[in-house]
């Protein structure tokens, strides 16, 4: 569900335009939805009926400071892959003491400032990172609190690039290690144990991987709360959101037309399905969503270049490229592309939708039909709140794109694009070459 719609003839993020949105700031432009990111909020911290869940937003799917106070605000805490995105949280003004810290590669410096910040829990990918944070843990007189990542070798039927839970996966310890990994962990001194944690993939489209991983964690889950004194489960993320049809997804009318088995998960399926498994445990329950809370809650505005028409070919040729939304390059991903006027009496175009820079795969969509527009008119990329900006790179020497936060009729700047002095302020000319 999201707040983004046609009033007449306009697109509209909440109240407001978005073609005044581009007019003022200029695209390529990011605009995120407040309203939006809170519905995804509530219905998944309600999601499990009766058990006690604490939401981590997984700051990797959108890191901009405003997104982060919001979330903070509605009583969120956030699942980090890195210190950078913990030094975010706290420049958001958002607490980290009910947060966790993920990834494969925890470095001692990052280990050192999350443990100086109080963090929750370390969610552990290996037997080295155990030694590494008991290492500092101890050099610092404190002791960490740590889960370890259980991969349970679950298939989520997703997109090769973004699968994390199989045995051919960097992530995690293989579910039959797992218990000698708790074993080695619980001789540490300066090492607590506290829960376990799985999260088996991104943009999953149906229940049943989750409830397999879940089949498999389930008994490991209750051996360690009876030899550890465990307190908690995480299952992670991984929902998947609409990206086709994306903009006929505010309201579920359309989805119910669909047979069962074709209709998209949603947060009241997915609590409802997993929440008997997940009560038996009797074990507080952690969330980590990232694209689920922001990705339908935001639109990448573009500005249309030109219209070149060519032998069996037209391209729309639009001001964002590639560096400001890299998903189609990398992961050959759909996004929805609609025009911000929309006029039912033109006629139809099909055709290549691509950004300026010297690369093929500076390509959002291939033989796409749009409406006819011309040079100077605006489009919309769709669901693009979630690995957008956060991916954003200055290829070709383009600046980061900006940001808009709406809510209501209410939006501002939260990201200023970048500036050309900006960009190269880091840089010099050493003194052998002048």
């Amino acid at each position: 569900m999201h707040h983004f719609r046609y009033a007449g003839q306009n697109l509209h993020c909440e109240s407001v335009d978005l073609a005044e949105v581009a007019r003022l700031y200029g695209t390529p432009t990011y605009v995120y939805s407040a309203t939006t990111i809170e519905d995804n909020y509530t219905r998944i911290a309600g999601s499990m009926k009766g058990l006690d869940v604490r939401v981590c937003y997984a700051v990797k799917a959108n890191s901009n400071l405003a997104v982060l106070r919001h979330l903070g605000n509605l009583g969120s805490s956030f699942e980090f892959a890195s210190a950078g995105e913990m030094r975010r949280v706290l420049a958001a003004g958002a607490g980290v003491r009910e947060s966790v810290f993920a990834g494969v590669g925890k470095t001692e410096t990052e280990i050192r400032l999350a443990l100086e910040a109080g963090i929750f829990a370390f969610h552990v990918e290996s037997e080295p990172e155990l030694a590494r944070i008991n290492h500092v843990a101890g050099k610092l007189g404190v002791k960490a609190s740590i889960s370890i990542r259980v991969n349970p070798d679950v298939d989520a039927h997703t997109h090769a690039k973004i699968t994390t839970g199989t045995s051919a996966n960097k992530f995690g310890i293989p579910l039959k290690h797992a218990s000698a990994a708790y074993e080695a962990a619980s001789k540490y001194p300066n090492i607590t144990i506290k829960g376990i944690q799985s999260h088996i993939g991104s943009q999953i489209t149906e229940v049943g991987p989750f409830e397999e991983t879940l089949e498999k964690l389930g008994p490991l889950a209750l051996e360690l709360k009876e030899r550890y004194g465990i307190t908690y489960i995480s299952i992670g993320g991984g929902i998947g959101v609409v990206y086709k049809d994306a903009l006929a997804s505010g309201p579920y009318s359309w989805w119910e037309t669909l047979p069962e088995a074709k209709r998209p998960l949603t947060p009241e399926v997915y609590g409802a399905t997993l929440a008997p498994a997940l009560s038996g445990l009797g074990l507080k329950v952690l969330l980590e969503p990232g694209r689920s809370m922001v990705a339908n809650a935001g639109v990448l505005l573009s500005r249309v270049e030109y219209l070149k028409r060519g032998q069996g070919k037209n391209f729309l040729i639009v001001d964002a490229a590639m560096n400001d939304l890299v998903r189609p390059a990398m992961y050959d991903s759909f996004h929805e592309i609609v025009p911000l006027r929309r006029d039912t009496t033109r006629r139809a175009l099909v055709a290549d939708i691509v950004g300026p820079i010297c690369e093929s795969t500076d390509c959002f969509a291939k033989d796409r039909q749009i409406q006819e527009v011309g040079e100077g008119e605006y489009l919309a990329l769709m669901s693009a709140g979630a690995y957008g900006h956060v991916m954003a790179s200055r290829y070709n020497t383009r600046p980061i794109p900006a940001e808009v936060l709406v809510k209501g009729s209410a939006f501002e700047l939260v990201t200023a694009r970048e500036t050309f002095e900006e960009q190269i302020s880091n840089e010099k000319i050493p003194a052998f070459l002048k």
